[in-house]
């Protein structure tokens, strides 16, 4: 009638307790002020309406919203190629492997022996022994101590893979920055190609004029300063395309100087695509990004570390077995004159250690609430970088439509200016102000529009891509 509650005393010792705090996800920030994502962004303008249920509105392909073959193959060939992922990738296996070591410990040990002795005692005869044992251990875990491990060593493999995805993400946005910079820096090349075209027949007309006794030889100079000044500048746009093809070389996983991308045909898609990006809730933000993902994940395996530095307080309990065979020579060791076994449990407790479990106590303690504070900082510097991008973008397009204006002005200056130099009643330094102002207006376009595809894929990335949460397994490319 006692074997009932015998066995379930026995399988409650045998099952234990987890000692420590269970994780809850930390507060974002301890203030009173919130305690939450806020409830929309500031900058959201209409696009969050287009997304009514808030899910991410980006793929995990997220950069083929740029719609460009070219750039979907670098992109692809980076996720195979490129070194910090591979790296970022061999990281993670390192933390499932430490994951294994572990779980190890939920299982007995099994170990066996062959050894031959030689010995002596008082100056007696020599004798020899041989041993053939084979030993059984096995710690229950009372306390937790092991569950906890494994609890800390399976977020933190979670956090590797987040970093792994973290780490994709950002590779892929800075590939995706550098191509539409040099794309954009082929139209600049060509804008300045064709003005310089212009200036091309403008100096001729100047030098006509010239030797025809209408205008000075400083018409002339300043025709041909115009001109040469801006031959340099479209040399030394080279300068920054060399540099922009070994960027994307290098996040390939390639040689720099190996990768040439030639510049677009006129027929092709010259400008690239500025995408509509949905931002979605805040609340979404915990979900989606992957370094919120591995932050939080560190504060979990900190938490679990807690519960591992309090078990050691409490006694550890090992089951072991030991058997084999002992015999002074290996003829007739496997025997059973020779074979001896044990069996029995060992329950032991440090009484005294100077202060080393509570220093590693205190060590845990302070090991969880720096992990906390890096998450909340994680968490709110990625409410900035959304906040950062969605006002950039939204004032960038009220600055583009001012600087379309300005650039139609500047041409029509223009257009007046060299018509009424030609009919002689203004100088050759007229036309020079208004060309200059022209082509100051074209550029400062095309650097707005960069701004606005950087920022875009900024955007992006401040969102955590395509949405990513973890599964126990690293993210596909």
């Amino acid at each position: 009638m006692f074997h009932r509650p015998l066995l379930a005393a026995t399988l409650f010792l045998l099952s234990g307790c987890a000692l420590g705090p269970d994780f809850l996800r930390p507060k974002i920030t301890p203030l009173p002020v919130y305690h939450e994502a806020p409830a929309d962004w500031k900058f959201a303008a209409q696009s969050l309406q287009s997304s009514p249920d808030h899910q991410p509105a980006l793929a995990p392909d997220w950069w083929k919203i740029f719609d460009d073959a070219e750039l979907d193959q670098l992109v692809e060939t980076a996720n195979a190629a490129n070194q910090d992922i591979a790296a970022a990738a061999a990281s993670y296996r390192q933390a499932v492997a430490a994951l294994g070591v572990n779980r190890a410990g939920l299982f007995p040990g099994v170990d066996i022996g062959l050894a031959r002795n030689r010995g002596a005692q008082d100056g007696g005869a020599i004798s020899r022994s041989n041993r053939l044992t084979l030993d059984i251990g096995w710690e229950v875990d009372l306390w937790g101590r092991i569950r906890r491990g494994i609890e800390a060593g399976e977020n933190t493999a979670a956090a590797s893979a987040a970093d792994l995805a973290a780490m994709r993400l950002s590779i892929q946005a800075a590939l995706v920055q550098d191509y539409l910079q040099l794309r954009v820096n082929d139209i600049h090349q060509r804008l300045l190609e064709s003005t310089l075209e212009a200036w091309q027949r403008s100096l001729d007309i100047t030098r006509n004029r010239y030797q025809a006794g209408v205008v000075s030889q400083a018409d002339v100079a300043q025709a041909e300063t115009q001109y040469e000044s801006t031959r340099a500048q479209l040399i030394d746009l080279g300068i920054q395309r060399a540099q922009l093809e070994h960027a994307l070389a290098l996040l390939q996983g390639k040689i720099p100087g190996s990768v040439q991308l030639a510049p677009r045909d006129k027929g092709d898609q010259e400008t690239p695509k500025l995408p509509e990006i949905p931002p979605a809730l805040p609340s979404t933000l915990l979900e989606n990004r992957p370094d919120i993902i591995a932050a939080e994940r560190h504060v979990a395996a900190a938490n679990a570390e807690i519960g591992v530095a309090q078990a050691v307080f409490f006694p550890v309990l090992n089951l072991g077995a030991s058997g084999g065979y002992q015999s002074a020579s290996f003829a007739n060791l496997v025997s059973a004159p020779h074979r001896f076994w044990s069996l029995g449990p060992a329950l032991a407790l440090t009484l005294f250690d100077g202060g080393r479990r509570s220093s590693r106590k205190e060590q845990a303690i302070a090991a969880y609430d720096q992990r906390v504070a890096n998450y909340r900082q994680t968490v709110l510097t990625a409410f900035q970088e959304v906040e950062d991008s969605l006002a950039a973008l939204s004032i960038l397009a009220a600055e583009q439509a001012v600087q379309a204006r300005a650039a139609r002005a500047a041409s029509e200056f223009q257009t007046l200016t060299r018509n009424q130099y030609l009919a002689g009643t203004v100088s050759y330094l007229n036309v020079a102000t208004a060309q200059t102002a022209a082509l100051s207006a074209e550029r400062a376009s095309l650097e707005l529009l960069n701004r606005q595809l950087q920022t875009a894929v900024t955007l992006v990335k401040a969102l955590g891509g395509g949405g990513w949460r973890h599964h126990g397994r690293p993210p596909e490319s």
